[in-house]
């Protein structure tokens, strides 16, 4: 999501009213511990703020005297939001909107999992479980990282154009098959396994498939997928004989150091973003948008206000 500035607060110094801007859930204070230390891009100062209100604690939105929450201080589907100044990225305004709209989250979230957090070195071999926008965002890392060996997979097989268009060398569809995930992976590798998987679907069953889809003794699993269950069941022999299990929230992304390079490098067409935008629907028209995240061929569908 992309917004223009309708006006800012008296304490407001590197923002100004009518300036483009892109809200995140992730801040940057350059100063405390994990903002130094650069093993995170959680910062303790603007921590990710999932009370749904303000920084303070407060709510400033309201209808009909109602007190409305800021739903990760994004309050994204609305047509004004109050936001915090440190939870906003300054966009160049010659950039693509459609593309600026999905670097808040999603594409972006893949793309510095395999940047940032994993830092994937060139001639890996990697896989990817789940190829929506996040796990499309993370085929182009791996493309632009230089991978050598990209695997994307899931069961819906037009996702195989989109993931070949962003630099996925091979595709698995694991309902073609009466094999596990995991070793349909390691037949694409020799039977050892990828230096790095990226699973994007939060499924507890499929983080335990990426976990042994991995080479002993040095490869990672990379959890980014954001599921609803809590818990999960993990071979515990993948952990033993050396395999890492972790996850990262914004693909390891610091909003306001690492997000502008995203944007550049789509701007300067490092990065294409034309294959995720698949359908568009006005505002008014937001419940047909749930409609056609159902239909097979949905990546993302852009709101117009």
């Amino acid at each position: 999501m992309q917004s223009v500035i309708e006006s800012v607060g008296e304490e407001v110094t590197d923002l100004k009213e009518g300036d483009l801007v892109i809200p995140t859930y992730i801040g940057e204070c350059y100063e405390c511990e994990n903002c130094i230390s650069e093993k995170t891009n959680l910062c303790l100062k603007y921590p990710v703020p999932l009370s749904g209100l303000m920084p303070d604690e407060t709510s400033r939105m309201s209808v009909r005297g109602q007190k409305l929450y800021h739903a990760f201080t994004c309050s994204t589907w609305s047509e004004y939001m109050v936001v915090d100044a440190n939870y906003v990225v300054k966009l160049d305004p010659t950039i693509s909107l459609p593309h600026a709209s999905f670097l808040s989250c999603g594409f972006s979230t893949g793309f510095g999992a395999v940047w940032k957090d994993a830092k994937v070195e060139r001639g890996s071999t990697v896989a990817v479980l789940g190829l929506g926008a996040v796990g499309l965002g993370a085929i182009q890392g791996a493309r632009v990282q230089g991978a050598a060996k990209i695997i994307g997979i899931d069961i819906n097989e037009k996702k195989k154009t989109k993931g070949t268009a962003f630099g996925m060398t091979d595709f698995i569809n694991p309902n073609d098959y009466d094999k596990s995930i995991f070793e349909l992976i390691k037949e694409l590798t020799g039977g050892l396994g990828v230096d790095y998987c990226f699973e994007c679907t939060g499924v507890p069953p499929l983080i335990n498939e990426a976990l042994q889809a991995t080479k002993m003794g040095k490869g990672q699993t990379i959890l980014i997928g954001a599921g609803i269950d809590h818990t999960v069941q993990v071979n515990l022999l993948s952990l033993l004989f050396g395999g890492t299990l972790k996850g990262c929230i914004f693909g390891g992304l610091k909003s306001k150091t690492d997000l502008p390079i995203i944007i550049d490098k789509c701007k300067n067409k490092e990065i294409q973003l034309d294959e995720l935008l698949t359908h568009e629907v006005l505002v008014k028209d937001i419940d047909k948008a749930f409609e056609k995240l159902k239909q097979p061929d949905c990546v993302k569908v852009l709101i117009k206000f």
